[in-house]
C-alpha cells in the first residue's frame, strides 16, 4: 500500500510510502481521505501523525501523471482532490505533521491540514506550481495564507520558491525545528501527550478555533460556547474538575 494506517498507544501515523518521493498520485489522494476518515472514526486513535519517512515528506503530485489530463479531466477531478486533504484537516482529533527532506507542492499543502508541523533541520517547503503555468489545488492559496499571511503566502505561491526549515519556522509555516532524526520521534511526544488528554475536549477545542477562523467573531463565539456548555455534560468534564479540587491541577487521568 502506498499508504498505511498504524496504531500504537492511542497514536494513529498515517505513512506515505511512494519511494522515491511519495509522490502524490490519484491513487494517493484517495488513500489518504479513507485513512483519514478512518482515523476519525476509531475511538483507539487519539491523535495522529502525518509522515512520509525518514528522507521525504512528499515532494508534490505525481507531475507526469497530472501533464496526461485535460481540462476536462481536471475539472472533473480537482474537487476529489480537494477533499481527500480536507477529510486530513478536518480529522477531529490533534495531528501533526513530522516533515522531512521535501514538503513541495501537495506536499506542503498536506502538511498544511495538521495542526502542528515538526520539521527536520535540513526540510525544505514550499508551493512551486506557479512554475508549471498552475496555482496550488490541494488547498494551498487558502491554508497558507491564513496560516502565514496572505503577504507571505503571495510570496511564497508567486515565486515558487523553496524555503529552508529556519525560515520556515520565522514565517510560522513550521512550529518547531528538530535534527531530521528526531522528527518522528519528536512528533511522536507530541501526540502521545494529547492522546491522553480529553478527547472531546480536545475535539471542541479544535473545531471551535478552526470555526472561528472561517467565518466572523460573532459566529465563532457561538460555535464556541455552545460546545464549552456541552462540555459540561461529559465524564472528561467531571473527572477534570474533580481531580482539580482534590488533587490540584494537571493530574486527571481522562478515558
Amino acid at each position: 500500500m502506498t499508504v498505511t494506517l498504524e496504531v500504537r498507544d492511542g497514536v494513529g501515523t498515517i505513512r506515505l510510502d511512494r519511494p522515491p518521493m511519495n509522490a502524490l498520485d490519484v491513487a494517493v489522494q484517495d488513500r489518504l481521505r479513507e485513512l483519514a476518515e478512518e482515523a476519525s472514526r476509531r475511538d483507539d486513535v487519539r491523535a495522529v501523525i502525518l509522515y512520509g519517512g525518514e528522507k521525504v515528506f512528499a515532494a508534490g503530485a505525481d507531475i507526469k501523471e497530472m501533464q496526461a489530463m485535460d481540462h476536462t479531466a481536471m475539472a472533473k477531478r480537482a474537487k476529489d482532490l480537494q477533499d481527500s486533504f480536507t477529510a486530513v484537516a478536518r480529522v477531529p482529533k490533534p495531528v501533526v505533521a513530522a516533515v522531512t527532506g521535501y514538503a513541495l507542492g501537495g506536499g506542503c499543502e498536506l502538511a498544511l491540514c495538521a495542526d502542528f508541523r515538526i520539521a527536520a533541520d535540513n526540510a525544505k517547503l514550499g508551493q512551486p506550481e506557479i512554475l508549471l503555468g498552475l496555482i496550488p489545488g490541494a488547498g494551498g492559496t487558502q491554508r497558507l495564507a491564513r496560516l502565514v499571511g496572505p503577504s507571505k503566502a503571495k510570496d511564497l505561491i508567486f515565486t515558487g520558491r523553496q524555503v529552508r526549515a529556519e525560515e520556515a519556522l520565522a514565517i510560522g509555516l513550521v512550529d518547531r525545528v528538530v535534527p531530521a532524526a528526531e522528527v518522528y520521534e519528536q512528533a511522536h511526544t507530541w501526540a502521545s501527550r494529547l492522546a491522553k488528554g480529553p478527547a472531546l475536549a480536545l475535539r471542541a477545542a479544535k473545531e471551535s478555533v478552526d470555526a472561528g477562523l472561517e467565518t466572523d467573531i460573532d459566529t465563532g463565539l457561538t460555535v464556541e460556547r455552545t460546545w464549552f456548555a456541552g462540555l459540561f455534560a461529559t465524564e472528561d468534564r467531571e473527572r477534570g474538575m474533580r481531580s482539580f479540587v482534590e488533587e490540584g491541577p494537571g493530574k486527571a487521568t481522562f478515558l
